[in-house]
């Protein structure tokens, strides 16, 4: 999966229309191998991140669990840790 896009789901505070739509190009830019489209598929390529945070919206309203949400800056925390130990502290 690509590194770029994160987990956006039982987070509190809920996850923005921001970062759906960064997680959306982010796919769309994985999936057609281009990170800037040409000037005959930028069309297309806006359309697909489009529809692409739209179902991920809606997909994101209607998961639901049990366990009780994550809390981003621990989450972050916990992420810096994890780069630490694997690059080393710099």
């Amino acid at each position: 999966m690509c590194r770029n896009i994160r987990t956006l789901h039982n987070f509190e505070p809920h996850a923005t229309s921001e970062e759906v739509h960064a997680a959306a190009l982010q796919y769309v830019r994985k999936i057609s191998g281009s990170t800037k489209p040409s000037k005959a598929n930028q069309e297309a390529f806006d359309e697909a991140v489009h529809e692409i945070a739209h179902i991920t919206q809606h997909l994101l309203e209607s998961l639901v669990s049990q366990a009780p949400p994550k809390d981003r800056e621990a989450e972050a925390a916990k992420a810096r840790a994890r780069a630490a130990v694997r690059y080393g502290a710099a």
